[in-house]
């Protein structure tokens, strides 16, 4: 399997206030995942409104270009008032530098005993594979969740869902979907809707995993955006970094999905580097 393409991750700051928005979708019900059980609840959650005007600003904060109606930032931001806004974590590796926040035996080690890392972006791998593990991480990332509806953010997205894909000597599928289960309970607890972040070969189990819509890195540079809307419709946000990317999204789903290109590093208006172009 190949590894996507995956725009930089700031690290984390300070909680900021909370800020009130206004959604702009309406609600629907969905299954509430226990930790180790099938469906047992649902929650009312709101999904971002399809084919609407987005922009991903991961980079940092601005304001938002007319047209604008969903944003995603990460969680150490605020949410965009009157917007749809969804809440970056990087749920399945530390941020750069982050390892010391970890309790060591939640780091993946190898053989010889060294943290595994994601090089291209000197993040460690989460230690997912045992029950115990999952539900000690899921506590960390889900006070991160708790953050994030406090600030009045409406939906999560957690990345690197595809760790495991990248790393298949030490983790499985069901490493990272018995772990994706516990976030997406969580989220719901606190009304927000979760997306599925690339790993387009699990969207078939998006219902059982409790995800609600799908973020989509490179979905037509890589011709996978058909295996995204099979599983979520029309609720599905597309990032491309190129234009040829570009091109072919909007050629083949501009029409129906909400589609942006961003530069690599998703940096602020104003800054050297800036690139958003829409359809």
């Amino acid at each position: 399997m190949r590894n996507h393409h995956r725009v930089i991750n700031r690290r984390r700051g300070l909680a900021a206030l909370a800020a009130g928005v206004t959604a702009t979708a309406a609600a629907v019900a969905l299954p509430l995942l226990t930790s180790g059980s099938a469906s047992a609840a649902a929650a009312a959650v709101s999904l971002p409104p399809a084919h609407a005007g987005f922009d991903y600003q991961l980079g940092g904060a601005y304001t938002p270009p007319a047209g604008v109606s969903v944003v995603s930032r990460d969680q150490g931001d605020s949410p965009a008032a009157g917007l749809y806004n969804i809440c970056y974590i990087n749920a399945f590796q530390t941020q750069e530098g982050a390892e010391d926040e970890w309790d060591s035996d939640l780091l993946l080690h190898d053989s010889k005993g060294q943290v595994v890392e994601d090089e291209d972006w000197g993040e460690a791998i989460l230690d997912i594979r045992t029950a115990s593990n999952r539900e000690r991480i899921a506590a960390k990332v889900n006070g991160w969740i708790d953050q994030c509806a406090a600030k009045g953010f409406q939906a999560v997205e957690p990345d690197n869902f595809d760790t495991f894909d990248r790393f298949p000597s030490y983790l499985t599928k069901a490493n990272a979907e018995a772990y994706i289960k516990l976030l997406s309970a969580h989220a719901h607890a606190k009304n927000l809707a979760i997306a599925q972040k690339n790993t387009a070969e699990l969207s078939g189990d998006h219902a059982a995993n409790g995800l609600d819509f799908a973020v989509a890195e490179e979905c037509a540079d890589w011709d996978e955006c058909g295996d995204y809307t099979d599983a979520y419709g029309n609720n599905v946000i597309v990032i491309e970094y190129t234009d040829k990317g570009m091109k072919k999204a909007c050629t083949g789903w501009g029409s129906r999905l909400s589609v942006v290109q961003r530069d690599e590093y998703v940096v602020p208006k104003g800054t050297s580097g800036y690139v958003r172009k829409t359809c």
